[in-house]
């Protein structure tokens, strides 16, 4: 079975959390940090965007400011994602890309049935839907996203717990053209959450997913090591929380 070092849910800032994947990936790839699962919040809200998009054309960085949320990119692609402070639980996965088939749908696959396995255990049905995503009856209530970079997988992902579609919107380059009544009720009827399909709290949620995660592996529970605390601080100022990184497109 293998082995895997378990973080369980904290907070950090945006900056922090992607310091922290890429942190961890470095370790991992020197032997020193065994392979992780971490679950982790965004404080303050945060928008992020993919590694190949421009910030300014896909943040409404005026409204992001005044509103006090935090503009990351990622080290994955796609698109832009607003992260709610309580509306959310992400995860990242980091261990060498041996562990995972080579077909980069099936490595989805494999790592999002373990969201789906938590999903049932709280009463909703969930299938994979390729390339990235989890649905419950047609609508998105997860999406995730993977790099693999020097022979270390990273993925990472959201499980939505709560939707605001409206803030979403207002922090998103969205024309006013296209923010209206009905294109919100249009996503609405896309995209899903816990709030949505049951009665279970974030604290249930955040269980139901250490039992997926942990079901096909031994995992032993930590924190982060001072190794990795320490370097990530050196990314967040070299990288995450960097104008030259943020704008670069």
């Amino acid at each position: 079975m293998k082995k895997f070092r378990m973080i369980t849910f904290q907070y950090f800032n945006a900056f922090t959390n992607m310091a922290l994947d890429e942190a961890i990936m470095e370790f991992v790839r020197k032997g020193i940090s065994q392979p992780t699962i971490r679950f982790y919040g965004w404080d303050p809200s945060a928008v992020s965007i993919g590694v190949f998009q421009g910030v300014r054309n896909e943040v409404n960085l005026d409204a992001t400011k005044k509103a006090g949320v935090d503009v990351v990119r990622r080290l994955t692609g796609g698109g832009a994602v607003y992260h709610d402070r309580l509306g959310e639980v992400t995860y990242s996965l980091i261990a060498p890309l041996d562990m995972f088939p080579t077909n980069i749908i099936e490595s989805y696959r494999l790592i999002c049935d373990d969201i789906i396995f938590a999903l049932k255990q709280l009463g909703i049905d969930a299938v994979f839907s390729p390339i990235n995503d989890i649905l419950v009856n047609e609508q998105k209530i997860s999406g995730n996203a993977q790099t693999r970079r020097n022979g270390i997988l990273l993925q990472h992902g959201t499980i939505l717990y709560s939707v605001d579609v409206e803030t979403m919107f207002s922090l998103l380059n969205v024309s006013d053209q296209k923010i209206s009544d009905k294109l919100i009720k249009s996503v609405k009827k896309r995209v899903t959450s816990i709030v949505d399909q049951t009665g279970a709290s974030m604290e249930e949620l955040k269980k139901a997913l250490v039992m997926g995660f942990k079901r096909n592996r031994e995992i032993s529970f930590g924190d982060y090591s001072d190794q990795e605390k320490s370097r990530a601080q050196e990314l967040t100022k070299e990288r995450f929380n960097n104008e030259i990184w943020t704008f670069r497109l």
